[in-house]
């Protein structure tokens, strides 16, 4: 029945004649096409900032004959060209503890970078200029800069980038890259204005320029699914930062198609003459956790899958972002994969795990990150949630899809057969009869999908049990192929209203701003979703920005009594008032508040029961107003329904 995993190792019959007569590649069981004109010097990067903290906490690698090896050799033997390093000004408190996430200092930085110009590699240096994590949503200022004015924070930007760059070249490491900053969308080291912003970038340029005049120096941004590249372009344009390269985070979780990837990108590198790269890149190869900590994406239906969690889907994923950068995308050099490295420290215990974490920060974040950052590292510090994205298994053997950067030059086009079969998502209402397909897409090793035949583990009984279990999520499973294969089925009341959760770009709907705030739209981000994969997106930065209705006329709703509800997650709201209504011929018949606190934290406003007189015209809406805090007001709302009342 549901969850129940089928183990039977049944023979793929029905694929066999999918399969090509040429022999299997000696090389690689990997199945990889040929990516044509593909450079010389395209950069094939990986971050693998955490690997000395991983060392220490006993962790080894391996190579592909099975012997102990320096994990930078055995990604310089499979085509990686750059190692690109984290650095942190202090990640330490008071005491020496370290923060975690690598403890990546300078000093971490020297050593991995001699390590790597040892093989042949270029370093890639990526400053935070933060003591811990940065990223589009926390940029914080190192303990030692705070309370600076701008003009003495840019000195010291060109101050530490220069000693820390001084540092590398005295140790003999071969920098290619220079990033200033990590993912700043407008913000960055704790300012919040371009002005100020701007400032900072150039002295960290600066510096470069002075110590490796031959390196290139890159800026680092994310979100490209939010369309603001172009604005962000136009900022550094028209305070003429100087950099070389525009940079971008992909994860295919989050940040939406590679055509617009390479749209926003191509658009960038057009008009401003600028190289342009993917910075950031991971994907799973498989749903299972190896460290006890839980994965960031798992399995269980909350993301699209591009891919299947395989190592040929990791591999295959890798191979469809460099295709786009060469061929999409005219002034792409180059995709650096993210901690590929990033394996679990132990496999008997949490508690084990915990202990090496705490000593020498080899997962995300250490206790001891409390002092720094009490809201997110020092509440929910722990181990790896990117274990499963590694391209090394839990015990340090390389994964196949590692080959897959060497393999891209050439290519491997071996026999193709079956790799995973694709998830099934369905909606169903709790009064209709639920039906499953006959058949599920077999997804193959070259990407394409085969159509064979499923047979589902459904009884009657567990299809009255789902009509009677009110709304929820089943994951059902069944056999096709000799392989398990998953339906997750949503059951859901009979709703009133059209595209209830903006599946349709919010067909039906209109939205007023009142308060002209940056963001209002329908977002695609499943992991941000209640219902599918879109929802209705806010955020603005200035206070007292947020303030909208969200509503649906709806005109042929039958004679009788109904509830409206609808939900809504977000943070950084400050003082707000928000609410769910129904209006019956303009008149205001019910409400219901909503809270937003945090993320993942849905609130439902349920309006009680309300009459509705034949030929009446009914507006079901959400209002919105947010003073704002932090980093401005931001929110996502989902699921809105009108139901009938018995």
């Amino acid at each position: 029945m549901f969850h129940k995993m089928m183990t039977a190792a049944l023979a793929l019959c029905l694929l066999a004649a999918l399969c090509c007569p040429a022999a299997l590649a000696e090389e690689s069981s990997l199945y990889v096409k040929k990516v044509e004109n593909l450079p010389e010097d395209f950069i094939f990067g990986m971050d693998a900032s955490c690997v000395p903290a991983l060392e220490k906490s006993g962790v080894k690698y391996y190579d592909f004959d099975g012997n102990e090896a320096d994990v930078y050799k055995v990604l310089a033997d499979n085509g990686v060209t750059h190692i690109r390093v984290r650095i942190w000004n202090d990640p330490f408190d008071a005491e020496g503890n370290g923060y975690g996430g690598g403890n990546c200092d300078i000093a971490n930085a020297v050593e991995i970078g001699k390590r790597a110009t040892q093989y042949g590699m270029k370093l890639l240096v990526n400053f935070h200029y933060s003591d811990f994590w940065a990223d589009p949503g926390k940029q914080m200022v190192p303990k030692a800069w705070q309370g600076m004015e701008i003009e003495e924070k840019t000195e010291a930007v060109y101050q530490y980038t220069k000693d820390c760059l001084e540092q590398l070249k005295a140790a003999g490491v071969d920098v290619g890259m220079v990033q200033v900053g990590n993912e700043t969308n407008q913000y960055l080291c704790g300012e919040k204005i371009w002005f100020n912003i701007q400032y900072l970038m150039q002295a960290g340029a600066k510096a470069t320029r002075e110590v490796y005049p031959e390196a290139l120096v890159a800026l680092h941004f994310a979100n490209p699914e939010k369309g603001a590249y172009a604005t962000y372009a136009k900022k550094l344009d028209y305070y003429q930062v100087d950099y070389d390269v525009f940079a971008s985070s992909y994860y295919p979780y989050w940040h939406g198609s590679l055509e617009n990837l390479s749209n926003v990108l191509t658009e960038v590198a057009d008009t401003y003459g600028k190289k342009v790269m993917v910075m950031e890149t991971s994907y799973a190869y498989t749903g299972a956790d190896t460290d006890f900590n839980g994965n960031t994406i798992g399995d269980g239906g909350a993301i699209v899958k591009d891919y299947p969690f395989t190592v040929q889907g990791q591999a295959n994923n890798l191979r469809a972002i460099t295709d786009t950068i060469v061929n999409g995308t005219p002034a792409g050099i180059g995709v650096v994969y993210w901690e590929g490295t990033w394996i679990t420290v132990g496999t008997e215990s949490w508690e084990q795990n915990h202990a090496l974490w705490e000593q020498y920060g080899s997962g995300w974040a250490s206790s001891y990150a409390a002092a720094y950052d009490p809201n997110d590292a020092g509440k929910y510090y722990g181990g790896c949630a990117v274990d499963n994205q590694a391209l090394f298994d839990a015990a340090g053997h390389p994964l196949e899809s590692l080959k897959v950067f060497r393999l891209m030059r050439e290519g491997n086009e071996i026999p193709v057969q079956a790799d995973a079969l694709e998830d099934v998502t369905i909606i169903c209402d709790l009064n209709a009869e639920l039906q499953l397909p006959e058949t599920v897409n077999a997804v193959m090793t070259d990407d394409s999908r085969q159509a064979i035949p499923v047979q589902w583990d459904l009884t009657d009984a567990d299809r009255q049990q789902m009509r009677e279990g009110g709304v929820q999520q089943y994951d059902i499973t069944g056999t096709a192929g000799g392989m398990t294969a998953h339906c997750y089925v949503s059951m859901v009341e009979y709703n009133y209203l059209s595209d209830y959760s903006f599946e349709e770009d919010g067909k039906g709907w209109t939205w007023t701003d009142l308060g002209k705030a940056d963001e209002l739209y329908i977002e695609d981000k499943v992991t941000d979703s209640l219902t599918g994969t879109k929802h209705m997106h806010f955020w603005s930065a200035a206070k007292n920005s947020v303030e909208f209705t969200l509503e649906q006329t709806v005109t042929d709703l039958p004679e009788g009594r109904f509830k409206f509800a609808v939900s809504i997650m977000g943070g950084d709201a400050g003082d707000h008032e928000v609410y769910a209504y129904v209006k019956v011929d303009g008149e205001t018949v019910g409400t219901a508040p909503m809270s937003i606190t945090s993320y993942g934290n849905w609130s439902t406003g349920q309006v009680p029961a309300f009459d509705h007189p034949a030929g009446s015209e009914v507006v079901v809406g959400v209002y919105v107003k947010c003073e704002g805090a932090g980093n401005g007001a931001w929110g996502k709302i989902d699921d809105a329904l009108l139901n009938s009342v018995k």
